[in-house]
């Protein structure tokens, strides 16, 4: 199975504005190149990208793209984003774990978009999501 993702940089940020375009779900891995359970994972998300075929999936250095990242606090690693179209779906910490993952990312895609609009305003949590974590957002600003 090989890797169907992308590792987000300056120059393919526009490739993760047209699979928002297409509303795709983006399944995106918060880390950095010091953390080792970072490297440890990146295989195992490598390998649940080939578990979905049809969702887009980028790793992103919270590092090397600090002015993508913005405001987002990252507090563990890893930390996954999913999302669909404009609604953030999840935004969290999870364990290195590709089944745990892939039940995660199953859970959210089996949800509607009606579903999906709904649980974004359910908490101040989620709210703050769409605000902060909003993948279209940070695209927006990092441009300028």
């Amino acid at each position: 199975m090989s890797w169907t993702g992308f590792t987000l940089d300056n120059n393919n940020r526009a490739q993760l504005a047209e699979w928002l375009e297409q509303d795709a779900w983006v399944i995106a891995c918060l880390c950095a190149a010091w953390c080792d359970t970072c490297q440890a994972y990146r295989a195992s998300f490598e390998k649940l990208a080939a578990l979905h075929p049809d969702k887009r999936f980028a790793w992103i250095d919270i590092e090397d793209q600090s002015d993508f990242i913005g405001d987002i606090d990252v507090e563990n690693f890893p930390t996954l984003l999913m999302q669909k179209g404009d609604s953030v779906a999840f935004f969290g910490t999870v364990l290195p774990d590709l089944k745990l993952a892939d039940r995660l990312v199953r859970s959210q895609a089996e949800k509607t978009d009606k579903q999906l609009r709904a649980e974004s305003t359910v908490s101040p949590e989620r709210q703050t999501w769409q605000r902060v974590c909003n993948l279209h957002v940070l695209l927006e600003e990092a441009a300028g």
